[in-house]
């Protein structure tokens, strides 16, 4: 039995012991311990940050959204973003033109976990900036003037939200 925080190393006798033979010398080493920061406020400024909250804030059963139909190389795909009544995206959905192929699941996934995400808290600049710049195919020109190029649909659909959905920075 090993205790927590041992890792075990198994050594195998010089004189040809084997698995089986269970000629084998057991060495129980402590694992290493997390480092502590060593920055001293660092606890602190993630007390700072507005924590996401638990309890996840859904929309109202009946609620206003936009469709934006776009294109991405030669992918044509429509963008549904429900919104709360103040005008706030709560939700998207991505409808992409071949139906059943894997990257119509991918972004369908996608699409779920950044509407949970925001609908749990997490800020849209946040959420944006985490997916905007992301590289994958289908990339190239788009059919927004706005957006003349994509580096991929998620990439699109973040820049599309931030131009249309987020604060203003001044």
């Amino acid at each position: 039995m090993v205790k927590a925080g041992w890792s075990v190393r198994y050594f195998r006798l010089l004189a040809g012991g084997t698995r089986e033979t269970g000629d084998y010398i057991v060495a129980m080493d402590p694992l290493p311990r997390p480092i502590r920061s060593e920055v001293p406020d660092a606890a602190a400024r993630l007390e700072d940050q507005s924590p996401m909250i638990s309890a996840r804030s859904s929309l109202p059963t009946t609620r206003e959204s936009v469709t934006h139909k776009f294109s991405v190389g030669n992918h044509e795909g429509y963008l549904t973003i429900g919104l709360y009544p103040d005008g706030r995206p709560g939700e998207i959905f991505l409808k992409m033109s071949k139906e059943g192929s894997t990257m119509s699941g991918m972004c369908q996934a996608f699409c779920r976990a950044f509407s949970l995400s925001i609908q749990h808290g997490l800020s849209l600049a946040d959420a944006v900036s985490r997916f905007k710049g992301m590289r994958f195919e289908p990339m190239g020109m788009t059919s927004n003037p706005d957006i003349p190029e994509a580096s991929s649909i998620v990439d699109y659909i973040a820049r599309y939200l931030e131009m249309n959905y987020a604060p203003v920075r001044r």
